[in-house]
């Protein structure tokens, strides 16, 4: 769905109608969960936390307010759980204008994102990363995160690209760092952020409607409405709740018109081994280049490209729809049972990259693309969930599942690819690339990939739990889910002419020679079985995924009652995970052969026996010590991992200077571990106007799940293997001061010191060969020759990727009143330190003018944003002018060469919005 200023008016008039019938229907007051309503205190917090609770904690009229969160299965106010934790209310999060994914994590210090778009972002916790696994192939490759996120009780986890879960009529949004192993499983490794719903209101009528509008800078304008509708059926007994929402952001990359022509750069030259005269001039009139200093073909035998047809400005508009309904019944005074149903479709059209040089080498401007191939990512879910929570005699017991369908359809333009080796091998023949002797030739350069997915999530789970009030307290339960990818992958850079009859007899009778189209492997599992189309080079289809039980407790005991308490916990998993179908690629074996008859290049996954099993115990333990009311330490020893994976083959790679291979890939890898040391102080001061909350941590991750994609040395297809092992140094602070009664001061910051322990080498596992049993040192590199091998594994000492020394941010809002109407204003700043994008594992990108890699490393500079909003509301209504990026900074959040070529995903430009809602 592309950007339309029709659908905006649309929107907006909708909004508007939908406010003005809210006028009409009466007046009165503001219903306590009108996210724009004025708050005594901010609902911002450091916590630790467990239930679904709604309540906020009484605090002094004049204090700071405490959320209620559940992060340990338990209601408990932020001051209470022993953890470095932030929870947002549904009120701060309207406050501060969070929508989507990276403008909560903009509040909380200690995440990184990486992110190559809407709804194609990996969360980091306290520089826990091993960076990006790309894009494309991510379904079948990439390996599960290690930061779960959850809408309500299901978990949203996707191997490098988490749903983005717009934040509309939500109750509250809890933060958990450190592993969550305990009572989240697997996938919180490294932490979890919970998204929590407002459920249905059984005694009153609710409805809200909210629209915005407003400009991007440099970009197209931006709409969106939201409306939420409350209504007992049955008072006191039954209700329904429904959410809609529309939010369409205006795009402001330019795709620029180029052309793109065959360079004395593109590594591809190998093949063809034509050298410049003795001035070192190529027949084009420019020196030779690449590594082997060679020239190009010549225009006749490498046409031009261009990208006429589809280049415009801000062609990346995004547009995010979707609904939630929900229906609460109350069995009787101890039972009741929810219900809910949630959709949302995201389009992302475009890219949202920025290249600083084109791919005809020429200078760009910021917020300028050269894109060939028409690119979007359409992401959508629909999830049901169901809770039963009730009592069995004094204890409090929960049931609860859920069912995510999910299907995500993405293409990219892969044209880039086009100057590599492995890219020119599907796009010219004759020559050293093995498609016949003719004269050389190659053909277009306009590529993509296509990525087709479908994922879905069945999760069940029951616990009960012990009165909060016992002196020893309780919970423990069992958890099952099923957990299913379908993965439909399609390089489709073959430009070679396909072998159709027409084109095959051609090729008989001598002419120009074709190459066939390849298939799934016969016998495999297959999502989509068959001849694939006449572009297709490469590609996988698979399913993947895992069937998971646990059973995990957890026991509270307080030594001194409201004094000393200690808790310890553990859970039991039993994963079995599994892989089959299979990976089809295009070799020498389809030359001059009927389409879909290809001898080799087909492997049949489900020939590997891919199935493992991975059971064991992960727990924790704590003491907490209430100095007094308003103060409590704590010490956390918690342990968190991740599930393996599996490689789609196993080949041998790295040749050595006889052209024997070193390296034999492995089949799977295993998985990794993380140990967390922490302690922590919560303090409140001053009749709780101050709120000061301090920890530190010590964390070992060990046998950490590393990716491989390196094809002049490690072959064209990645892999994944068990790597170094990493020590996270850090420290937190989180602070609120109510200075006045209507003016608060927030903020927090982190420090890390990540850095990488051991560095084991890739070593020489193919039987026969001289360096057998021994580190890799050189490697017979493609078009290069005989180099050395640098270990891949990195250093001792490095930092890992996305993992910035230093995260902070402070904001202050002030509220007050002018008769009637209360108005406030508010600023906020954001800084977020330098990284890098890989770790040190892989290559630097610094001078490299055709990547041979997609996982160039590159240095990513620190940078800041402003954000600001004057707002004001009277009785049931309320506007709002606020600007995001107000300083409008392009500092990049992600820089890479995932499509073989430096890029570079910045900020988005300033926004200026004005917001007007109402509510009942």
């Amino acid at each position: 769905m592309t950007y339309s200023p029709q659908r905006g008016l649309r929107a907006l008039l909708f909004a508007a109608t939908a406010v003005g019938a809210l006028s009409a229907y009466g007046v009165g007051t503001a219903n306590a969960a009108d996210p724009a309503a004025a708050a005594e205190g901010n609902a911002i917090a450091t916590l630790t936390a467990t239930a679904d609770a709604t309540a906020t904690a009484d605090t002094s009229a004049a204090g700071v307010n405490e959320v209620v969160v559940t992060a340990e299965r338990r209601d408990e106010t932020v001051q209470n759980v022993p953890m470095t934790l932030q929870a947002f209310s549904g009120q701060t999060l309207a406050q501060q204008n969070v929508q989507t994914l990276e403008d909560l994590i903009k509040y909380t210090p200690n995440i990184t994102y990486g992110t190559d778009g809407p709804g194609q972002g990996v969360i980091f916790m306290r520089g826990l990363s091993t960076g990006l696994q790309g894009g494309q192939s991510s379904a079948t490759i990439a390996s599960f995160p290690n930061v779960a996120l959850y809408l309500d009780d299901q978990s949203m986890q996707f191997p490098n690209r988490n749903v983005d879960v717009y934040a509309v009529d939500l109750q509250r949004v809890e933060v958990l760092e450190g592993p969550q192993g305990t009572l989240f499983g697997g996938g919180a490794e490294a932490g979890a952020i919970r998204y929590i719903t407002n459920k249905p209101n059984l005694s009153d009528t609710e409805m809200k409607a909210e629209a915005q509008g407003g400009v991007t800078s440099g970009g197209d304008p931006n709409y969106a409405f939201n409306a939420v509708f409350n209504f007992p059926v049955i008072k006191d007994k039954a209700a329904l709740r429904l959410v809609l929402y529309d939010d369409q952001q205006g795009g402001y990359i330019d795709n620029v018109p180029s052309t793109f022509t065959r360079s004395n750069n593109d590594l591809g030259n190998a093949y063809f081994n034509i050298h410049p005269n003795a001035s070192n001039i190529c027949a084009n009139g420019l020196p030779g280049g690449g590594p082997k200093d060679l020239c190009a073909l010549g225009a006749a035998a490498a046409p031009q490209a261009n990208n006429y047809d589809i280049a415009r400005n801000n062609f990346n508009p995004v547009t995010i729809e979707g609904a939630r309904l929900s229906g609460l019944y109350e069995i009787n005074a101890d039972w009741n049972v929810l219900l809910s149903e949630s959709f949302q479709s995201l389009d992302a059209e475009g890219l949202d990259q920025e290249y600083p040089t084109g791919s005809d080498f020429q200078k760009l401007q910021p917020l300028q693309i050269t894109s060939f191939a028409p690119s979007y990512d359409r992401d959508s879910y629909s999830n049901t969930a169901w809770t039963l929570n009730g009592k069995l005699g004094p204890l409090k017991a929960i049931y609860t599942g859920s069912f995510l369908l999910r299907h995500i359809n993405q293409q990219s333009d892969y044209s880039n690819y086009s100057r590599s080796t492995g890219g020119m091998y599907y796009e010219c023949t004759g020559g050293g690339t093995g498609w016949g002797t003719a004269t050389p030739q190659c053909y277009s350069p306009v590529t993509t990939w296509l990525d087709q997915v479908k994922n879905t999530h069945l999760s069940n789970e029951f616990r009960i739990s012990s009165p909060d009030d016992w002196r020893v307290r309780f919970i423990t339960g069992v958890f099952q889910e099923n957990f299913r990818i379908y993965d439909n992958m399609n390089f489709n850079y073959k430009t070679i002419p396909a072998c159709s009859p027409q084109n095959l007899a051609i090729a008989d009778a001598g002419g120009p020679i074709c190459v066939a189209d390849v298939r799934t492997a016969p016998g495999s599992t297959a999502n989509d079985p068959g001849i694939r189309g006449d572009t297709t080079a490469f590609g996988e289809d698979t399913q993947r995924g895992y069937d998971q039980v646990a059973w995990f407790g957890s026991v509270d005991f307080d030594i001194i009652p409201n004094v000393l308490t200690i808790t310890g916990g553990t859970r039991y998993y039993d994963y079995k995970e599994f892989e089959v179908g299979s990976q089809y690629g295009t070799g020498t074996g389809c030359l001059d052969v009927p389409n879909g008859d290809c001898s080799g290049g087909l492997h049949n996954i489900n020939a590997n026996n891919d199935h493992v099993t991975y059971s064991g115990f992960k727990s924790r333990a704590n003491i907490t010590w209430k100095i007094k009311s308003d103060v409590l330490t704590y010490f956390t020893f918690s342990q968190g991992f991740r599930p393996g994976g599996f490689n789609r083959t196993v080949s041998d790679v790295a040749p050595d200077g006889t052209g024997a291979d070193q390296y034999q890939k492995p089949n799977s890898y295993a998985p990794d571990q993380l140990t967390n040391y922490e302690v922590g102080l919560k303090s409140e001061f001053l009749d709780h106007r101050l709120q000061v909350n301090l920890s530190a941590y010590y964390m070992q991750w060990d046998n950490v799940q590393f990716l491989f994609f390196n094809p002049t040395e490690l072959g064209n297809t990645s892999f994944g293997v068990n790597g170094p092992n990493y020590v996270v140094k850090g420290g937190e602070v989180q602070f609120v001061a109510k200075v006045t009664d209507g003016f608060t001061i927030q903020g927090s910051g982190t420090y890390n010191d990540d850095t990488q322990a051991n560095s084991p080498c890739l070593t020489d596992n193919v039987a026969g060969t001289a360096a057998f049993g021994k580190c890799i040192t050189e490697v017979e590199q493609r078009g290069v020759g005989l180099v050395p091998f640098t270990n891949p594994f990195g250093t001792i000492g490095s930092t890992p990727a996305f993992s910035p020394k230093f995260e902070g941010n402070i904001r202050g809002r002030y509220e007050w009143s002018m008769g009637d109407y209360k108005p406030n204003a508010q600023v906020g700043v954001t800084y977020m330190g330098s990284m890098y994008n890989e770790p040190s594992t892989y290559a630097s990108g610094a001078g490299v003018v055709v990547p041979d890699t997609t996982l160039l490393r590159y240095f990513m500079p620190g940078y800041a944003t402003v954000d600001a909003s004057l707002g004001v509301k009277k009785d049931n209504w309320y506007a709002e002018l606020y600007s995001e990026n107000l300083g409008n900074s392009q500092a990049s959040e992600l820089t890479a060469s995932q499509e073989f070529i430096k890029y570079e995903v910045p900020l988005r430009p300033r926004i200026v919005m004005v917001k007007i809602g109402a509510s009942f």
